[in-house]
């Protein structure tokens, strides 16, 4: 039972940094490089989404700790979140996250929309040598 334990200890550390950051950050990346635009939709909502369970997990740290399957509970919501199947960062935004910004008028900076600015950063990265 000890080398079992010793195991599922192992993948349990393994699996969350896999699923919560490391295939993200692949899927970003590879969403960054294709000509859709879909899946950046997707990986942004994503990194919104994480970002706001980040924050929730730091104001709740006490009361979390007692929380029993608290991380297994999150570990699967955010496969939700990341799987291709089910979609669920851009779900979470469309019905949440746009509506409680449309509810509460919430003014965003223009300037700041995907896309915005980009060339600029082309134009400084292409006249430092960066491709």
């Amino acid at each position: 039972m000890g080398k079992t334990w010793a195991l599922i200890s192992h993948l349990h550390a393994l699996a969350g940094p896999s699923l919560t950051l490391i295939y993200p950050l692949y899927a970003s990346i590879c969403a960054m490089e294709s000509t859709s635009k879909l899946d950046d939709g997707q990986w942004l909502a994503y990194w919104i989404i994480y970002s706001f369970i980040a924050l929730f997990e730091m104001a709740a740290e006490r009361v979390l700790y007692w929380i029993p399957l608290w991380y297994e509970v999150k570990l699967l919501f955010v496969a939700w979140l990341v799987l291709p199947q089910f979609r669920g960062a851009s779900f979470i935004y469309k019905k949440f996250v746009r509506e409680q910004i449309r509810k509460h008028g919430v003014k965003l900076h223009h300037g700041h929309g995907h896309d915005a600015g980009h060339a600029v950063h082309v134009i400084k990265a292409e006249h430092l040598g960066v491709h």
